[in-house]
Formats: structure tokens, sequence, C-alpha cells
């Protein structure tokens, strides 16, 4: 790999750029870097056959993603409805065993919700399948205020590979952001959720608690949601702000210091 394909590499890692983000034209990019274009083209030559970026005539040059074998890929960074992730990455959302059950919500739920321990609400569960494959087992309760469609329009609306978020979306929630709580947990052969994945053995699998806020700060779902294995690739990204890549001949810049060392900074 050469140093300006690397540089344009670490300026699109995720968490920094949204597939589908348009990149700047040539000749701004190549003074970014502090290369010749012929120099840049060649590494954009081998991001676009990696897939990383995207190069449409007459449009420009766009964001792209990269392939991995999980059913979800999904930065904490950012909050969007797993059907979104699949979408992304070009896998086919199932379902099956959707239940969609009143009983009482226990004392942390109702907590969160504002409403006295032993409420009765809405449960919906159901496995999500990736590909015909068990991916994740999920469990969803909505605050009462919020008007959901019928048990049959939610089973349809699973069945066309969609989630809770997408269906409140859809019914204008004004959805502003999301706490997220993983955990590790272990499940069994003797387990309903052990037994719905289809497991021989005693299997770890990730399991993430979700409240979702609306603008007002106040909570309108909870769902728990486990993964089971290579349901899902959790990452973290956390970086600094970067408005452009750093020049991968840095003493071709006039703007401050030449060179990325203590040194050279005048330490």
């Amino acid at each position: 790999m050469d140093s300006a394909e690397e540089a344009l590499r670490n300026w699109l890692a995720p968490g920094r750029h949204r597939p589908g983000d348009r990149l700047p034209p040539e000749h701004d990019l190549a003074a970014m870097l502090g290369v010749s274009r012929g120099t840049l083209r060649t590494a954009l030559q081998r991001l676009e056959s990696s897939g990383e970026i995207v190069r449409r005539q007459g449009s420009g040059t766009f964001v792209g993603q990269m392939a991995t074998p999980t059913a979800f890929v999904e930065g904490l960074e950012r909050l969007e409805p797993y059907s979104m992730l699949a979408r992304r990455r070009g896998v086919k959302l199932g379902v099956r065993d959707v239940e969609i059950e009143d009983r009482p919500v226990g004392a942390e739920v109702g907590a969160k919700f504002g409403l006295p321990d032993g409420t009765v609400l809405a449960h919906v569960s159901r496995v999500v399948l990736a590909e015909g494959e068990a991916a994740a087992y999920m469990t969803d309760v909505v605050h009462p205020d919020i008007e959901m469609p019928s048990a049959a329009a939610l089973r349809r609306a699973f069945e066309r590979g969609e989630m809770i978020m997408d269906v409140m979306l859809n019914q204008g929630v004004p959805i502003a952001f999301a706490t997220t709580r993983v955990l590790p947990r272990l499940i069994t052969p003797r387990d309903r959720v052990g037994r719905l994945f289809g497991v021989s053995q005693t299997t770890a699998v990730l399991e993430l608690e979700e409240t979702i806020h609306v603008t007002s700060g106040d909570v309108v779902h909870h769902s728990r949601d486990l993964f089971g294995p290579g349901g899902m690739d959790l990452h973290v990204v956390r970086g600094l702000d970067v408005e452009r890549p750093a020049q991968v001949n840095p003493a071709a810049s006039d703007n401050g210091p030449t060179r990325w060392s203590r040194r050279a900074a005048g330490a």
C-alpha cells in the first residue's frame, strides 16, 4: 500500500464518513494530500477496486463500503435501524417466531417509561433472519403514548425486513437519540432463546439493551436484542474531528510545522 492510498483510507475510516458521502474533486484531494494528480488517481483506482470508493461518470467520487462476513455491522456512533445496516450490506432479512402479547412491564422498564410497575403493555418478540439464518432474537416494548399499527400490520412490516424503529419513524415519531448497554450473555440448549437459535451447547451471545428517546428526552421504546455467533460485528470508532486528510508529504505544506515530530514542532 502506498502512502497516498493509506492516507486516503485513514481519512475515509468509518465514523468520519458514511457510505454515499461525496469526496472533494480530484484537484482538491491532491492538494490536501500534497501529491500529484497522477499519484492520487492510482490510489483512487485501488480504493475503487476494493469497493471503498465508487466513481460515477459525471457525478463524482463517493464513499463506498467494505464487505464483512457478519449479518450486521454497527458502530455505536450513529443511530439507525438494523434494516438500514442490512440494506447497505445487501443482506436480505426475514423473521420467524413472531409473538405479540400484552403483559405487565417490570419495575426497570416501567421506571424508564415513567409508568407504574405492572403496567400492561404490548411486548413484541421475534427471531430475525439474515439470508435465512437466525441472526438475532429481539424483544421490544413501546410507550403507550406512541400509536402503533395493528399486530397484523406489524407482522407484515417484520416480513419486509423492517424494525420497530422503522415503524416508529414511519409513524412520525420524533426520534432523537438512544442509549445502549452492551452485555455478554450465555445461552444453553435448554433456554428458550437457545432453542430458538438452535444451539447444541452453551454459547456466548451479545446482548444490546437500548432505550430510544424523542426530542423531549422522554423514553418511547425499550429493546433487548440478542445476537448469535456471526450475527453482529460491533465496533466503536473514536477519533479527532478531521476536516481534511493528512498530507503524504508534510514538508510541502506551508501551514504550520512540516514534520509529525516533537523536534519539527520545536520541542
